[in-house]
């Protein structure tokens, strides 16, 4: 007998949001309930998320709070559902993101299907060459800080499935439960690291920001990743006025501009002659400033680009140091590999898109790690031209066992 349930939720549909939350991998919750626990009675468990959200009677547990470190100092809290609510938050996001995604702009590149970082960045490039002046803007904590009721209207205009309504409200209310044990009710924000806030977020900045650049800037061109934002102005006089009129909108949506890393910048290269403090921004790990060019016929100019920024430089020379590789004298250099090749690799396809060389120097890193690793390995090859030299000849020889061997950056060979 068919079992009919107030609420039309497809069984395949949870079946499918499971592998999906499967395939993000992701930490336990607060039940402590991994994957792999969750996977011993699947049938059973993923039964149970369907019968109860069919039936209006599911409600999530609180979101464990873990305090990440922020780049620039400070810290972060990131909101970790259990696997069970991340599945059930899946299933709602794989409903309501074809309601939303039509509306969204071609400009608004965060989380989104078919939409990349380094496509943003692309962008941002080409117009910092069309215009002047940008205003690289930031908001202040936008995942803790956007109102829910603003934000329930939003999504009550966009679907007309009572349960998506109904569940969306009780993730955004769910409380943190500290690392003590507190739990702590939250009444705004939609925590980072839930499945669905990203679409939130997204559909709360559409209205907030997105929507009210076309209709009142319309020439003003921009692109928005998540929180972070760029606007192409021809004259610093619009940039100002434009950051004027953005941190009064976003005061009015309950949001506030971060006037530290809010800054006007003048895209300076040679045909642009006035000066101004600042010439350069950072944008999704990219420094766009002036740098040295050649055109096609040998001539050298400067022109307007982006590249790897200090800052991602240092987080990657931070992390190959946390690796502890001369510590690791039991593997071998294909061991290594195995290890961190993958990291290395994922690197370089962000951070090569443009400029490349910039990014040469934390490669040579690299190197210089793995020369400590031969020194400490084999006796024989405790000298540093020594290890240096066996470690080029492998590279030579084995040029595809590190990816950044494969770009030329190979250990120096005597």
């Amino acid at each position: 007998m068919q079992e009919t349930k107030p609420y039309n939720i497809s069984k395949w549909k949870v079946k499918e949001a499971y592998e999906k939350v499967k395939a993000n991998k992701g930490t336990y919750g607060v039940d402590e309930q991994s994957i792999q626990d969750f996977e011993e009675n699947l049938n059973n468990n993923l039964y149970k998320i369907w019968n109860r959200m069919s039936s209006g009677s599911y409600f999530p547990k609180p979101v464990k709070a873990v305090a990440i470190p922020k780049k620039n100092g400070g810290t972060r809290i990131l909101g970790i559902p259990t696997v069970e609510d991340r599945i059930a938050q899946m299933v709602a996001k794989m409903y309501f993101e074809p309601c939303v995604e039509p509306i969204f702009y071609e400009d608004s590149y965060g989380y989104r299907p078919n939409k990349s970082a380094i496509q943003a960045i692309e962008k941002t490039r080409t117009r910092c060459w069309r215009k002047d002046w940008v205003l690289e803007f930031d908001i202040k904590g936008l995942f803790d800080n956007i109102r829910h009721d603003y934000l329930m209207e939003l999504v009550k205009r966009h679907t007309k499935d009572d349960w998506i309504i109904l569940y969306i409200k009780r993730w955004l209310t769910a409380p943190f439960q500290m690392e003590d044990g507190e739990v702590i009710p939250r009444i705004s924000g939609t925590p980072q690291g839930g499945v669905i806030s990203p679409v939130l977020a997204n559909l709360f900045l559409h209205y907030t920001f997105d929507d009210f650049m076309v209709k009142q800037f319309p020439t003003i061109p921009w692109e928005r990743y998540a929180d972070d934002g760029v606007a192409h102005c021809t004259s610093l006089k619009q940039a100002k006025y434009l950051q004027r009129r953005l941190e009064e909108r976003f005061r009015q949506c309950g949001l506030e501009l971060n006037l530290e890393k809010t800054k006007i910048v003048y895209c300076k290269d040679d045909d642009r002659k006035g000066n101004y403090t600042n010439i350069s921004f950072d944008f999704l790990g990219y420094t766009f400033r002036p740098r040295h060019s050649s055109s096609k016929y040998g001539k050298f100019f400067t022109n307007f680009l982006p590249a790897i920024s200090e800052k991602a430089k240092k987080t990657i020379r931070k992390e190959v140091k946390g690796w502890k590789l001369q510590l690791k004298v039991d593997k071998d250099l294909w061991d290594i590999s195995k290890m961190f090749n993958k990291k290395i690799q994922g690197w370089i396809n962000y951070y090569s898109h443009f400029y490349k060389s910039e990014m040469y120097e934390v490669l040579r890193y690299i190197n210089s790690c793995l020369i400590k690793w031969v020194r400490r390995k084999y006796k024989k090859r405790k000298h540093r031209r020594k290890a240096e030299y066996w470690l080029g000849s492998i590279a030579k020889r084995d040029i595809k066992l590190f990816a950044h061997w494969k770009l030329g950056i190979l250990p120096t060979a005597g």
